[in-house]
Protein backbone atom coordinates (compact mmCIF):
# COMPACT_ATOMS: atom_id res chain seq x y z
CA UNK A 1 0.00 0.00 0.00
CA UNK A 2 1.13 3.56 -0.70
CA UNK A 3 1.46 5.27 2.69
CA UNK A 4 2.49 8.82 3.56
CA UNK A 5 3.96 9.39 7.02
CA UNK A 6 3.90 13.01 8.11
CA UNK A 7 6.38 14.20 10.75
CA UNK A 8 9.96 13.52 11.78
CA UNK A 9 9.54 12.93 15.51
CA UNK A 10 9.53 9.72 17.53
CA UNK A 11 6.21 8.59 16.07
CA UNK A 12 7.07 9.56 12.51
CA UNK A 13 10.34 7.65 12.45
CA UNK A 14 8.76 4.63 14.19
CA UNK A 15 5.85 4.58 11.72
CA UNK A 16 8.16 4.88 8.71
CA UNK A 17 10.41 1.95 9.70
CA UNK A 18 7.56 -0.27 10.89
CA UNK A 19 5.38 0.23 7.83
CA UNK A 20 8.37 -0.12 5.48
CA UNK A 21 9.36 -3.35 7.24
CA UNK A 22 5.83 -4.65 6.62
CA UNK A 23 6.36 -4.20 2.87
CA UNK A 24 4.46 -0.98 2.29
CA UNK A 25 5.73 1.81 0.06
CA UNK A 26 6.33 4.68 2.49
CA UNK A 27 6.87 8.37 1.79
CA UNK A 28 8.23 10.08 4.91
CA UNK A 29 7.82 13.87 5.02
CA UNK A 30 9.73 16.08 7.39
CA UNK A 31 9.74 19.87 7.27
CA UNK A 32 13.17 20.47 8.84
CA UNK A 33 15.59 19.71 6.01
CA UNK A 34 18.71 20.28 8.11
CA UNK A 35 17.66 17.80 10.81
CA UNK A 36 16.56 15.40 8.07
CA UNK A 37 19.82 15.64 6.09
CA UNK A 38 21.50 12.45 7.38
CA UNK A 39 18.44 10.31 6.56
CA UNK A 40 17.99 12.03 3.20
CA UNK A 41 21.61 11.18 2.41
CA UNK A 42 21.54 7.53 3.53
CA UNK A 43 18.01 6.70 2.38
CA UNK A 44 17.33 4.72 5.54
CA UNK A 45 16.55 4.95 9.25
CA UNK A 46 18.30 2.76 11.80
CA UNK A 47 15.82 0.76 13.89
CA UNK A 48 16.42 -0.94 17.21
CA UNK A 49 13.69 -3.19 18.58
CA UNK A 50 13.28 -6.72 19.98
CA UNK A 51 14.86 -8.11 16.81
CA UNK A 52 18.06 -6.10 17.19
CA UNK A 53 19.48 -3.14 15.26
CA UNK A 54 19.36 -2.73 11.50
CA UNK A 55 18.93 -0.15 8.76
CA UNK A 56 15.48 0.11 7.19
CA UNK A 57 15.34 1.70 3.70
CA UNK A 58 12.46 4.15 3.17
CA UNK A 59 11.12 4.38 -0.39
CA UNK A 60 10.64 8.14 -0.47
CA UNK A 61 12.14 10.75 1.86
CA UNK A 62 10.98 14.26 1.17
CA UNK A 63 10.50 17.80 2.45
CA UNK A 64 7.85 18.39 -0.25
CA UNK A 65 4.35 17.89 1.17
CA UNK A 66 2.78 17.45 -2.28
CA UNK A 67 5.20 14.64 -3.15
CA UNK A 68 4.39 12.93 0.13
CA UNK A 69 0.59 13.10 -0.22
CA UNK A 70 0.11 12.54 -3.95
CA UNK A 71 -1.49 9.13 -4.53
CA UNK A 72 -1.16 7.92 -0.93
CA UNK A 73 -3.98 5.61 0.11
CA UNK A 74 -3.24 6.04 3.82
CA UNK A 75 -1.78 9.14 5.49
CA UNK A 76 -0.36 8.55 8.97
CA UNK A 77 0.14 11.67 11.11
CA UNK A 78 1.80 10.68 14.43
CA UNK A 79 2.64 14.21 15.60
CA UNK A 80 1.94 16.19 18.80
CA UNK A 81 -1.57 17.64 18.99
CA UNK A 82 -0.05 21.11 19.34
CA UNK A 83 0.83 20.99 15.63
CA UNK A 84 -2.64 20.04 14.36
CA UNK A 85 -3.87 23.55 13.55
CA UNK A 86 -1.13 24.64 11.13
CA UNK A 87 -0.54 21.13 9.79
CA UNK A 88 -4.22 20.62 8.96
CA UNK A 89 -4.19 23.84 6.95
CA UNK A 90 -0.96 22.82 5.21
CA UNK A 91 -2.28 19.50 3.91
CA UNK A 92 -5.92 20.46 3.24
CA UNK A 93 -5.31 21.76 -0.32
CA UNK A 94 -3.62 18.51 -1.35
CA UNK A 95 -5.87 15.79 0.05
CA UNK A 96 -7.54 13.59 -2.56
CA UNK A 97 -10.71 11.54 -2.93
CA UNK A 98 -10.85 8.28 -0.96
CA UNK A 99 -7.75 8.94 1.13
CA UNK A 100 -7.74 7.93 4.79
CA UNK A 101 -5.94 10.07 7.39
CA UNK A 102 -4.91 8.24 10.56
CA UNK A 103 -3.87 10.41 13.54
CA UNK A 104 -2.59 8.38 16.49
CA UNK A 105 -3.55 9.79 19.01
CA UNK A 106 -5.38 13.07 18.39
CA UNK A 107 -7.51 14.49 21.26
CA UNK A 108 -10.26 15.06 18.66
CA UNK A 109 -7.72 16.27 16.12
CA UNK A 110 -9.73 14.41 13.48
CA UNK A 111 -12.29 17.19 13.77
CA UNK A 112 -9.62 19.88 13.30
CA UNK A 113 -8.28 18.23 10.13
CA UNK A 114 -11.78 17.66 8.74
CA UNK A 115 -12.76 21.26 9.50
CA UNK A 116 -9.64 22.56 7.73
CA UNK A 117 -10.58 20.55 4.65
CA UNK A 118 -14.10 22.01 4.72
CA UNK A 119 -12.82 25.56 5.28
CA UNK A 120 -10.45 25.15 2.33
CA UNK A 121 -13.53 24.62 0.15
CA UNK A 122 -12.56 21.07 -0.80
CA UNK A 123 -15.35 18.62 -1.62
CA UNK A 124 -13.16 15.51 -1.73
CA UNK A 125 -14.18 12.45 0.27
CA UNK A 126 -11.59 11.90 3.02
CA UNK A 127 -11.99 9.91 6.25
CA UNK A 128 -10.13 10.93 9.41
CA UNK A 129 -9.44 8.38 12.16
CA UNK A 130 -7.90 8.61 15.63
CA UNK A 131 -6.91 6.10 18.28
CA UNK A 132 -5.92 6.07 21.95
CA UNK A 133 -2.14 6.03 21.65
CA UNK A 134 0.80 5.88 19.29
CA UNK A 135 1.18 2.40 17.80
CA UNK A 136 4.63 2.34 19.42
CA UNK A 137 6.51 3.18 22.57
CA UNK A 138 9.45 4.75 20.79
CA UNK A 139 12.24 7.26 21.24
CA UNK A 140 14.70 8.60 18.69
CA UNK A 141 18.29 7.89 19.64
CA UNK A 142 19.57 10.39 17.06
CA UNK A 143 18.38 12.02 13.84
CA UNK A 144 19.13 8.72 12.07
CA UNK A 145 18.10 6.14 14.68
CA UNK A 146 14.87 5.20 16.49
CA UNK A 147 14.29 2.58 19.18
CA UNK A 148 10.87 0.91 19.49
CA UNK A 149 10.51 -0.67 22.92
CA UNK A 150 6.91 -1.85 22.50
CA UNK A 151 4.49 -2.31 19.59
CA UNK A 152 0.80 -1.72 20.32
CA UNK A 153 -1.38 -4.82 20.36
CA UNK A 154 -4.79 -3.09 20.48
CA UNK A 155 -5.69 0.23 18.84
CA UNK A 156 -9.30 1.32 19.54
CA UNK A 157 -10.11 3.70 16.68
CA UNK A 158 -12.93 6.12 15.84
CA UNK A 159 -13.62 7.74 12.48
CA UNK A 160 -14.89 11.16 11.35
CA UNK A 161 -17.37 11.01 9.74
CA UNK A 162 -18.57 7.80 11.36
CA UNK A 163 -20.58 6.78 8.30
CA UNK A 164 -17.22 6.15 6.57
CA UNK A 165 -15.94 3.84 9.32
CA UNK A 166 -15.93 0.59 7.37
CA UNK A 167 -13.92 1.98 4.48
CA UNK A 168 -11.47 3.80 6.74
CA UNK A 169 -10.79 0.89 9.06
CA UNK A 170 -10.42 -1.53 6.15
CA UNK A 171 -7.64 0.68 4.79
CA UNK A 172 -5.96 1.27 8.16
CA UNK A 173 -6.07 -2.43 9.06
CA UNK A 174 -3.80 -3.20 6.10
CA UNK A 175 -1.12 -1.26 7.96
CA UNK A 176 -2.19 -1.89 11.57
CA UNK A 177 -3.92 -5.22 12.13
CA UNK A 178 -4.54 -4.34 15.81
CA UNK A 179 -7.25 -1.78 14.93
CA UNK A 180 -10.54 -2.14 16.87
CA UNK A 181 -13.66 -0.19 15.78
CA UNK A 182 -15.31 2.47 17.94
CA UNK A 183 -18.56 4.39 17.47
CA UNK A 184 -17.09 7.62 16.17
CA UNK A 185 -14.18 10.07 16.47
CA UNK A 186 -15.27 11.43 19.86
CA UNK A 187 -15.29 7.87 21.17
CA UNK A 188 -11.72 7.62 19.88
CA UNK A 189 -10.71 10.96 21.37
CA UNK A 190 -11.84 9.83 24.82
CA UNK A 191 -9.55 6.79 24.56
CA UNK A 192 -6.45 8.99 24.51
CA UNK A 193 -4.19 7.76 27.32
CA UNK A 194 -1.79 10.73 27.26
CA UNK A 195 -3.98 13.19 29.20
CA UNK A 196 -4.56 10.52 31.87
CA UNK A 197 -1.05 9.19 32.45
CA UNK A 198 1.16 12.25 31.91
CA UNK A 199 -0.36 15.19 33.87
CA UNK A 200 -0.24 13.44 37.27
CA UNK A 201 3.27 12.17 36.56
CA UNK A 202 4.74 15.56 35.74
CA UNK A 203 2.79 17.63 38.28
CA UNK A 204 3.36 15.25 41.20
CA UNK A 205 7.03 14.82 40.21
CA UNK A 206 7.58 18.56 39.79
CA UNK A 207 10.21 18.69 42.56
CA UNK A 208 12.59 16.02 41.21
CA UNK A 209 11.98 17.14 37.62
CA UNK A 210 13.24 20.61 38.50
CA UNK A 211 16.03 19.36 40.79
CA UNK A 212 17.70 16.58 38.78
CA UNK A 213 19.23 16.87 35.31
CA UNK A 214 17.12 13.88 34.22
CA UNK A 215 14.29 11.96 35.86
CA UNK A 216 12.26 8.94 34.76
CA UNK A 217 8.62 9.69 35.58
CA UNK A 218 7.65 6.14 34.53
CA UNK A 219 10.23 4.40 36.73
CA UNK A 220 10.97 5.95 40.13
CA UNK A 221 8.38 8.64 39.38
CA UNK A 222 5.48 6.15 39.36
CA UNK A 223 4.73 5.70 43.07
CA UNK A 224 1.53 4.41 44.77
CA UNK A 225 0.13 7.86 45.62
CA UNK A 226 0.60 9.00 42.03
CA UNK A 227 -1.01 5.85 40.69
CA UNK A 228 -4.03 6.53 42.91
CA UNK A 229 -4.43 9.96 41.31
CA UNK A 230 -4.02 8.46 37.84
CA UNK A 231 -6.74 5.90 38.59
CA UNK A 232 -9.06 8.63 39.92
CA UNK A 233 -8.46 10.74 36.82
CA UNK A 234 -9.13 7.75 34.58
CA UNK A 235 -12.39 7.07 36.41
CA UNK A 236 -13.44 10.63 35.49
CA UNK A 237 -12.62 9.90 31.84
CA UNK A 238 -14.77 6.77 32.00
CA UNK A 239 -17.62 8.66 33.70
CA UNK A 240 -17.45 11.22 30.92
CA UNK A 241 -17.52 8.48 28.28
CA UNK A 242 -20.54 6.82 29.89
CA UNK A 243 -22.37 10.13 30.26
CA UNK A 244 -21.97 10.59 26.51
CA UNK A 245 -23.28 7.11 25.75
CA UNK A 246 -19.98 5.33 25.08
CA UNK A 247 -19.80 1.89 26.64
CA UNK A 248 -17.21 -0.82 27.09
CA UNK A 249 -14.43 -1.32 26.36
CA UNK A 250 -13.03 1.74 28.14
CA UNK A 251 -9.39 0.57 28.14
CA UNK A 252 -8.87 1.63 31.74
CA UNK A 253 -5.27 2.69 32.29
CA UNK A 254 -4.86 0.48 35.38
CA UNK A 255 -4.62 -2.50 33.00
CA UNK A 256 -1.40 -1.02 31.57
CA UNK A 257 0.25 -1.71 34.92
CA UNK A 258 -1.19 -5.21 35.43
CA UNK A 259 -0.58 -8.45 33.58
CA UNK A 260 -3.49 -10.13 35.36
CA UNK A 261 -6.30 -8.01 33.92
CA UNK A 262 -7.62 -7.41 30.41
CA UNK A 263 -4.85 -6.66 27.92
CA UNK A 264 -4.30 -2.92 27.47
CA UNK A 265 -3.23 -1.15 24.26
CA UNK A 266 0.44 -2.14 24.54
CA UNK A 267 -0.08 -5.66 25.84
CA UNK A 268 1.38 -7.34 28.89
CA UNK A 269 4.67 -6.27 30.50
CA UNK A 270 4.71 -3.07 28.46
CA UNK A 271 5.35 -0.83 31.49
CA UNK A 272 8.39 -2.92 32.43
CA UNK A 273 9.72 -2.81 28.85
CA UNK A 274 9.28 0.97 28.84
CA UNK A 275 11.20 1.49 32.08
CA UNK A 276 13.87 -1.09 31.21
CA UNK A 277 14.74 0.82 28.02
CA UNK A 278 15.91 3.89 29.93
CA UNK A 279 14.63 6.08 27.10
CA UNK A 280 12.21 7.92 29.34
CA UNK A 281 14.93 9.16 31.72
CA UNK A 282 14.91 12.68 30.40
CA UNK A 283 14.91 16.38 31.14
CA UNK A 284 11.36 17.74 31.21
CA UNK A 285 10.79 21.47 31.28
CA UNK A 286 7.46 21.89 33.04
CA UNK A 287 6.48 24.94 31.01
CA UNK A 288 7.32 23.76 27.51
CA UNK A 289 7.33 19.94 27.39
CA UNK A 290 4.62 18.28 25.35
CA UNK A 291 3.27 16.53 28.47
CA UNK A 292 2.27 20.00 29.63
CA UNK A 293 1.45 21.62 26.28
CA UNK A 294 -0.28 18.63 24.67
CA UNK A 295 -1.60 16.26 27.31
CA UNK A 296 -2.40 18.81 30.02
CA UNK A 297 -3.24 22.08 28.23
CA UNK A 298 -5.05 20.42 25.32
CA UNK A 299 -6.06 17.01 26.66
CA UNK A 300 -7.41 18.01 30.07
CA UNK A 301 -8.99 21.18 28.67
CA UNK A 302 -10.82 19.12 26.09
CA UNK A 303 -12.14 16.72 28.73
CA UNK A 304 -13.15 19.48 31.13
CA UNK A 305 -14.90 21.57 28.48
CA UNK A 306 -16.83 18.54 27.27
CA UNK A 307 -17.85 17.73 30.84
CA UNK A 308 -19.04 21.31 31.41
CA UNK A 309 -21.04 21.10 28.17
CA UNK A 310 -23.05 18.19 29.55
CA UNK A 311 -23.08 19.38 33.18
CA UNK A 312 -20.69 16.79 34.62
CA UNK A 313 -18.28 17.58 37.45
CA UNK A 314 -14.66 16.38 37.02
CA UNK A 315 -12.83 17.62 40.15
CA UNK A 316 -9.52 15.77 39.57
CA UNK A 317 -9.33 16.98 35.98
CA UNK A 318 -10.13 20.54 37.03
CA UNK A 319 -7.68 20.42 39.94
CA UNK A 320 -4.76 19.16 37.86
CA UNK A 321 -5.46 21.77 35.20
CA UNK A 322 -5.55 24.50 37.88
CA UNK A 323 -2.21 23.41 39.36
CA UNK A 324 -0.67 23.18 35.87
CA UNK A 325 -1.92 26.70 35.16
CA UNK A 326 -0.18 27.90 38.33
CA UNK A 327 3.06 26.19 37.30
CA UNK A 328 3.03 27.70 33.81
CA UNK A 329 1.61 31.06 35.02
CA UNK A 330 -1.11 31.02 32.37
CA UNK A 331 -4.68 29.86 31.97
CA UNK A 332 -4.30 26.48 30.29
CA UNK A 333 -8.07 26.08 30.06
CA UNK A 334 -7.97 28.83 27.43
CA UNK A 335 -6.40 26.39 24.94
CA UNK A 336 -7.69 25.92 21.41
CA UNK A 337 -8.97 22.39 22.18
CA UNK A 338 -12.02 23.29 24.26
CA UNK A 339 -15.49 22.56 22.96
CA UNK A 340 -16.09 26.31 22.77
CA UNK A 341 -12.95 26.98 20.71
CA UNK A 342 -13.85 24.09 18.41
CA UNK A 343 -17.19 25.76 17.73
CA UNK A 344 -19.21 22.89 19.19
CA UNK A 345 -20.50 24.34 22.45
CA UNK A 346 -23.79 25.57 20.97
CA UNK A 347 -24.71 22.23 19.41
CA UNK A 348 -27.35 20.03 20.98
CA UNK A 349 -26.47 16.41 21.66
CA UNK A 350 -28.51 15.34 18.65
CA UNK A 351 -26.79 17.83 16.37
CA UNK A 352 -23.39 16.78 17.67
CA UNK A 353 -24.23 13.15 16.93
CA UNK A 354 -25.30 14.12 13.42
CA UNK A 355 -22.04 16.05 12.91
CA UNK A 356 -20.00 13.07 14.14
CA UNK A 357 -21.89 10.70 11.84
CA UNK A 358 -22.35 12.74 8.69
CA UNK A 359 -19.50 15.25 8.93
CA UNK A 360 -20.16 18.73 7.54
CA UNK A 361 -22.50 17.54 4.78
CA UNK A 362 -25.63 18.87 6.59
CA UNK A 363 -24.24 22.30 7.45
Amino acid sequence: MEIAVIGGGNGGYASAVDLSSKGHSVRLWRQNADAFSAVLSSGEIILTDWQGTRGVPIDTLTTNIVEALEGAELIVIPVPCTTHGPLSQLIAPYLQDDQVVFIPPATFGTYIFARALMEAGRSVKVAFAETGTLPYLARKQSEEHVRISVYATRLPTGVFPANDTNRALTTISEAYSSIEPLQDALDGALMNAGPIIHPPLIIMNAGPLEHFDAWDIHNEGTQPSIRKVTDALDKERIRLREALGYGEPHFQLANHYSDNDEEWMYGNSSHEKLTDSGDWRESIDLRSHRYMREDTALGLSFMLSLAKWIGLDLPITQGLLAIASAITVEDLFASDRTFEKLGLKELSRNKLKLRLTEGFSHD
